[in-house]
């Protein structure tokens, strides 16, 4: 049993951390910049993101590697450089969780869409996530957390990348972002996902992203009543919805205070492994942590 599973093992909730690039963003990372740059460029930038989420009480910290696929790299002329971004990501994490806090390898989608909607294939696209893998792995990463997916066509792709890269030896984990009517922008279903989920055999499954907490618990209602006894499940929702203000600036609408209130709720549908996602910080992670009676 490695790290992460044993979280489950001692503890009925685990907390996992909040948002890598509205946190990279407030430290100076400039608009349409590859935040996995960072973690050769300013490490220690990403080093106190870890250190904040941490001291707010999370017990998991996910690497910043959500586009270091080759095919995200390459939107940067550097998808050559994904065994090095990737491995940097995992190592800055593995350096300020030490053997506290359980490490995830964030792996997000392609970017692409797979045949027959778009050209990317099967093959193509398991290889990438096999190549990102191994590096997340060779970094120290405790687990994978394949995120913010949308077609299960590409998760399955990015589960058989990830069991080719380590032999099976790491968990694996899946969330899906249910934003359109409910459903992913590909059209899948809660209740789809976690059957399809679970058939590939994955345990921890979930939602995260979206438009924030009363479309995460809404997801979750529906994979509460459909969960295989098995499963653990994952709720790592945005703090609230995005908004423009003047001068370019972005600023989510849910308050610290707002996803204490969603941590209770996922909390009591059963949701194990609760974290939260793009707009969060560590105040949010704090006032969650105090709510789930964690601090």
């Amino acid at each position: 049993m490695n790290r992460f599973e044993r979280l489950f093992e001692e503890h009925e909730i685990v907390l996992g951390d909040g948002a890598m690039g509205t946190m990279l963003q407030s430290l100076g990372l400039p608009s349409g910049y590859a935040p996995e740059l960072w973690n050769v460029e300013h490490p220690e930038k990403v080093q106190s993101v870890h250190r904040g989420y941490i001291e707010a009480g999370s017990m998991i910290i996910t690497t910043n590697s959500f586009g270091g696929t080759r095919f995200r790299l390459a939107l940067h002329n550097m998808e050559h450089r994904v065994a090095e971004l990737n491995q940097a990501a995992a190592r800055i994490a593995r350096e300020v969780a030490g053997d506290r806090v359980a490490v995830a390898g964030s792996m997000g989608p392609t970017g692409e869409l797979l045949v027959p909607y778009g050209t990317l294939t099967f093959e193509e696209a398991k290889a990438a996530y096999a190549e990102q893998a191994a590096a997340l792995a060779e970094g120290g990463v405790d687990f994978f957390i394949i995120e913010t997916m949308s077609a299960l066509e590409e998760v399955q792709a990015a589960v058989e990348g990830a069991r080719e890269a380590t032999g099976g030896s790491l968990p694996i984990a899946v969330t899906m972002t249910f934003d359109t009517h409910g459903h992913t922008m590909m059209g899948v279903s809660p209740e789809q996902a976690i059957e399809a989920i679970y058939k590939m055999g994955v345990r921890y499954i979930g939602s995260n992203c979206g438009n924030g907490p009363e479309e995460t618990i809404a997801a979750m209602e529906k994979m509460a009543a459909r969960k295989p006894e098995d499963v653990i499940l994952i709720a790592q929702s945005n703090a609230g919805v995005p908004r423009w203000q003047k001068g370019g600036q972005i600023v989510y609408d849910g308050t610290p205070e707002v996803m204490a209130q969603y941590a209770v709720r996922v909390r009591d549908l059963g949701v194990r492994y609760i974290g939260a996602c793009c707009g969060s910080t560590p105040a949010h992670i704090r006032a969650m942590a105090e709510a789930l009676g964690l601090a």
